[in-house]
């Protein structure tokens, strides 16, 4: 069992997820926000979403898209959705009355104000929401192999059914240890981004 592949398609199986449901939650938040009649279903549904046990959703997945890593990168991006679009909602409303007047009073276009000031102010809020879903997804993502995706989850579900400790343990550690590297790392950006957004509101 070659630990450093299966780490490798674990590491594949998230960002794939991850990056797809950043391109989804951020567009969900900016339609939230810009339609306000809808900011409360879209919210409701990625929340809805994101109470659906996991082992359930996948095996609803697995009937439409069958076995192996697709499924598992659709459940994945499902699950990320709730964190980054309401971050990226609440992110765009707190952005302060008084920039979103000057920017306006500049002859901006609405979708000028989106990309050139109210996302990069908000931005330290939407990579929060990211961090969340990469954190989650990186332990959501070994449930994979029970509906035959790749990963981590593989030596701890033949852990499992050889009741070999070792193998579970060879499996779980390198997820936790993944989990908190990329919590502290990405935290620490999040502390820049925040301290930089602060700066640019003065």
């Amino acid at each position: 069992m070659n630990m450093f592949s299966l780490t490798l398609e674990h590491m594949y199986i998230v960002f794939i997820a991850v990056a797809i449901a950043v391109v989804l939650g951020v567009f969900l938040g900016v339609i939230a926000y810009w339609i306000r009649y809808l900011d409360s279903i879209i919210l409701w549904i990625t929340e809805i979403i994101q109470t659906i046990p996991s082992l359930a959703l996948l095996a609803l997945l697995m009937i439409v898209f069958g076995l192996g890593n697709t499924t598992i990168i659709v459940g994945l991006v499902l699950y990320a959705l709730m964190p980054i679009a309401r971050n990226t909602y609440i992110g765009l409303q707190d952005v302060e009355p008084h920039l979103k007047d000057a920017a306006r009073g500049m002859g901006m276009t609405k979708l000028q104000r989106l990309v050139k000031v109210e996302l990069p102010l908000s931005f330290p809020l939407i990579f929060s929401g990211i961090k969340i879903a990469t954190v989650n997804s990186l332990s959501v993502a070994v449930m994979g192999v029970l509906i035959g995706a790749g990963g981590l989850g593989f030596p701890v579900y033949r852990g499992i059914q050889t009741n070999s400790l070792t193998l579970i343990l060879s499996g779980a550690i390198p997820v936790v240890l993944m989990a908190l590297i990329f919590d502290y790392i990405m935290s620490r950006i999040e502390r820049r981004l925040t301290l930089r957004a602060s700066d640019g509101r003065k």
